[in-house]
């Protein structure tokens, strides 16, 4: 995930060994509600679930919640909100969908609000859909392709009515296989970009819809 506050969790793992290094240090559940219109499809709203600790690490780095209660002033709420929505050029948003093999561009994110619960911060967002095609089966991957940031389908999917989701897991072994081979290629003086393998621990969430509704 690449905003604004990356670089305190790298910050904080700077201490770890090389093989600690090989695991993400952000971990996000994630929910998407599927829009449709028309019998197409115009939109998803993202739900992230930050881990704990970087929830914390937003919160002390933003000077909120000073009296570590858990709970946010209005005031604060409001100050938070869009703290993940400081995108480089060019970031997917760690969304990634597909209509027939083909990449589907998702448009810019329009904010729906972030709150504090149990210590850890929920954002939303909506993505617009720019393109597609009503009656073709669909795709969606959440990751990280640096694999920094760790996604998990934790907060489900909701498909409009006459919709089938179907959450595919990933094959883990062959995901850590693959990346133990990256790893393994990178030089002793570590002069090189970390392995882009994020993809193959995505899981894929497959929407079909029923021709017509």
């Amino acid at each position: 995930m690449r905003h604004v506050f990356r670089h305190m969790a790298a910050v904080a793992m700077a201490a770890l060994s090389t093989a600690a290094a090989a695991h993400p240090h952000i971990f996000v559940s994630t929910g998407l509600t599927l829009v449709r219109d028309e019998g197409r499809l115009v939109g998803v709203e993202v739900v992230w679930q930050y881990d704990e600790f970087y929830s914390l690490l937003v919160l002390e780095d933003m000077g909120l919640d000073a009296d570590y209660d858990g709970t946010l002033t209005d005031a604060e709420l409001a100050q938070l909100d869009g703290f993940d929505m400081n995108w480089i050029e060019g970031f997917a948003g760690d969304l990634y969908a597909m209509q027939a093999g083909r990449a589907v561009r998702l448009g810019p994110p329009e904010r729906r609000g972030t709150t504090l619960s149990e210590g850890k911060i929920t954002s939303r967002h909506f993505r617009p859909v720019e393109g597609g095609t009503a009656g073709e089966a669909w795709t969606f991957k959440p990751y990280d392709p640096t694999f920094y940031t760790a996604y998990d389908m934790g907060l489900g999917v909701s498909g409009p009515d006459g919709c089938e989701v179907k959450i595919v897991a990933p094959d883990i072994g062959a995901a850590q296989e693959k990346l133990l081979a990256e790893l393994a290629q990178i030089p002793e003086d570590g002069e090189s970009d970390y392995p882009q393998v994020g993809e193959q621990f995505a899981e894929t969430v497959v929407v079909t819809c029923a021709a017509g509704s």
